[in-house]
């Protein structure tokens, strides 16, 4: 069972990602805590940091789940834009739904309407896009 674990994570794996994985739980952060800012404004954001983590922290566990169990790191995610785009946008549709699922726990807050589904699941898959494809052309 462990060699099947292992199989599983060296085909979806790939260290040379590395630099993309890094920047993608940045463009997550960044993206979510700029909606959190928006929405709340900066100073009670910054007189309420926890507030802000606890916005940000359901989205940031959907990536770090999803995006290794559907390749967004495997072998060849580091070559190109045109390989690397693709894997993180279909991550992001499981990392969304994970982030939605944690946010619809009644010990969250925030909760999940339409609007803010639709929201989440755009910004994400437009702002990972936009990060990957810059990442490769500033490489």
């Amino acid at each position: 069972m462990a060699n099947a674990v292992a199989a599983f994570f060296d085909r979806r794996l790939d260290g040379r990602a590395t630099p993309l994985a890094v920047g993608d739980l940045i463009a997550v952060a960044l993206l979510f805590s700029a909606g959190t800012v928006h929405h709340n404004g900066l100073d009670f954001v910054t007189a309420n940091p926890g507030y802000l983590l606890a916005a940000i922290a359901p989205f940031l566990l959907g990536w770090i789940v999803a995006a290794p169990l559907l390749g967004a790191y495997a072998p060849g995610a580091a070559e190109s834009a045109k390989a690397a785009v693709p894997l993180a946008l279909r991550s992001w549709l499981l990392a969304d739904a994970i982030a939605l699922g944690i946010r619809a726990m009644p010990f969250t807050h925030g909760g999940v309407q339409l609007s803010f589904a639709l929201v989440s699941l755009g910004v994400g898959l437009v702002g990972l896009a936009l990060w990957r494809i810059a990442f490769f052309k500033l490489r």
